[in-house]
């Protein structure tokens, strides 16, 4: 799968699928919108809690972690490209960034609330808490450095659209799934978002990404079978049809570790 990243071009991305014009957060049926809440809710309903969050295959995004970032006193993100790291340090160190993440930090800002006035005060919390940033390799055993996380390993995982983008079938899915729920603390907590039986998107002018599809049955089993205990699990059917790629729809998922 390394193959098809390798000309990934972030600004091509977020262009895609968060300026705006796609990303719609002024309308409450948005996907978008539905995301942030469920991220929200995820976040704020007081059994997910701890000192670290990792979120797993975090792209060129931070609006994955605008949530988390006030119920954790450290967040690393991680990516496989570097390409994707260095768009994120270019924001975290007070730097441009190929998208302007003002509206997603108002929109969270609302879903705490907050007035929205107060995103400069998320924006400062979430450079505060962020770590780190590092690379992650999903499909080894140890997808992380081992001097990465503390021994106990981490208090909850988060990933959206990664697993099943980077996974070339459903058997590396389910192995990748293991693979990062190897670097929780037991009784830890599971969060994923991602898309429901999608087989490609474009990461590039002309870049096909393949992605292998998933549906919820076998996102269940996936859990299941990796020691997870399904709390919750949302699907949005999105009405809109983005020409960026073939999604039926989106999951998001609230697990704890065994």
């Amino acid at each position: 799968m390394a193959d098809h990243y390798k000309n990934f071009d972030p600004a091509t991305y977020l262009n895609n699928f968060l300026v705006p014009e796609v990303s719609r957060l002024d309308k409450e049926d948005s996907h978008l919108s539905w995301i942030l809440s469920c991220l929200h809710r995820a976040f704020s309903e007081g059994d997910v809690k701890g000192d670290l969050l990792v979120d797993i295959g975090s792209g060129p995004s931070l609006h994955q972690v605008m949530s988390g970032c006030e119920v954790f006193n450290k967040v690393i993100l991680t990516d496989f490209l570097e390409v994707n790291r260095n768009e994120q340090k270019l924001w975290l160190q007070n730097g441009s960034s190929k998208i302007d993440w003002t509206p997603f930090l108002k929109k969270v800002c609302e879903l705490e609330g907050r007035s929205p006035s107060e995103w400069t005060e998320k924006a400062a919390r979430l450079r505060q808490v962020v770590t780190d940033v590092l690379p992650v390799d999903v499909h080894r055993p140890q997808p992380l450095a081992l001097d990465a996380l503390p021994p106990a390993g981490a208090d909850c995982i988060l990933s959206t659209f990664c697993l099943e983008c980077v996974s070339p079938d459903l058997d590396a899915f389910n192995k990748a799934l293991g693979h990062i729920g190897g670097l929780l603390r037991p009784g830890g907590h599971l969060v994923i978002i991602g898309c429901l039986e999608e087989s490609y998107y474009y990461g590039g002018p002309g870049v096909k990404i393949p992605v292998v599809p998933v549906d919820d049955a076998q996102l269940c089993k996936s859990l299941k079978e990796n020691g997870f205990t399904l709390i919750r699990l949302e699907i949005f059917q999105d009405p809109d049809t983005n020409k960026a790629s073939d999604e039926k729809g989106i999951f998001a998922v609230k697990a704890r570790k065994s």
